[in-house]
């Protein structure tokens, strides 16, 4: 299983999800995690105010963060390699890194709604006329 790390800016609690305006990005990553570690895949996510211990002893995110500063997080890292840096990683990224299916992500598979297999997904009801 790969190994994947996420390192934060400084937040007023572990996961960004207090006070009175929520990020939407936030809101996703958490989900996304929540619904990752309930599929038995772990990812770990370090903030700076909750965690700061974690940026000094990963040797990847201390040296990162020395040569751009702190203004370039979140980080995102593989199996100990810098894979994504400025922002969170996308639902197909997730899925894509880590080799997992989209359920583990909380996304269900997309599939052709029964409306449309009547009538070929174009929208008409079969009558004359009709594609």
């Amino acid at each position: 299983m790969k190994n994947m790390q996420i390192f934060e800016t400084a937040m007023c609690c572990s996961t960004g999800l207090c006070g009175v305006g929520v990020d939407p990005e936030l809101l996703r990553i958490s989900t996304v995690l929540n619904s990752l570690e309930k599929n038995g895949v772990k990812v770990d996510r370090f903030n700076l105010s909750s965690s700061p211990q974690e940026f000094i002893t990963n040797k990847v995110i201390n040296d990162f963060i020395k040569e751009k500063g702190v203004d370039e997080l979140p980080v995102t890292i593989l199996d100990d390699e810098i894979v994504i840096t400025g922002r969170y990683p996308s639902n197909d990224e997730f899925v894509q890194l880590i080799h997992v299916p989209k359920s583990y992500i909380g996304e269900k598979p997309s599939t052709v709604k029964d409306t449309d297999k009547k009538t070929n997904g174009c929208g008409c009801s079969g009558g004359k006329g009709c594609c």
